[in-house]
């Protein structure tokens, strides 16, 4: 299974359809924001997309209580499994321990993939491009014994770069 990630809109929406887009086109079959949403057009993207979508709140995303039972909205940390796969999602990393198969977080603006213990620690970094000229986003897919982590990076006038991380996963049994 493919599962899109998303972090750190803020208030690009053109962005965020470009990140969505792009998944979608590789592929995936859910996709998960790590919060700071920011805008409800965002929300709108996830929604019409017409894939299954969760996105958590982010410390900017207070104002957006109001459309909590229209939209997918969860507080951190939320737990969920998605492909047999346990997963764990917040947007700011306060809650690091190792009680999931998937950490999905967000809030540092940087790209992270760290393998440790038989738990990956995602950050998919950040689409609104704010403290680099680099919007970027992840795509993980699950297969049995490993995580296949996709970074895209796009750059102003650039095309769309790929780099792939591969993660051998412990049976559980």
């Amino acid at each position: 299974m493919k599962i899109g990630i998303i972090s750190d809109t803020h208030t690009k929406i053109k962005k965020a359809q470009r990140a969505i887009d792009t998944l979608i086109k590789e592929g995936a079959e859910f996709i998960v924001h790590a919060g700071d949403i920011v805008e409800v057009e965002t929300l709108e993207l996830l929604h019409n997309s017409g894939l299954k979508y969760i996105a958590v709140y982010g410390n900017n995303d207070a104002h957006l209580v109001s459309f909590h039972n229209r939209f997918n909205l969860v507080q951190e940390p939320y737990y969920f499994k998605v492909a047999d796969t346990k997963f764990k999602l917040m947007h700011i990393p306060f809650y690091m321990s190792p009680d999931a198969d998937v950490v999905i977080f967000g809030h540092t603006h940087k790209a992270a993939f760290e393998f440790t213990n038989n738990t990956l620690f995602l950050n998919p970094g950040e689409v609104c491009a704010r403290n680099k000229p680099l919007s970027e986003w992840a795509m993980l897919e699950i297969k049995e014994s490993e995580f296949i982590v996709t970074r895209y990076t796009k750059e102003k006038k650039k095309e769309i770069k790929k780099e792939n991380f591969k993660y051998i996963r412990e049976s559980n049994e």
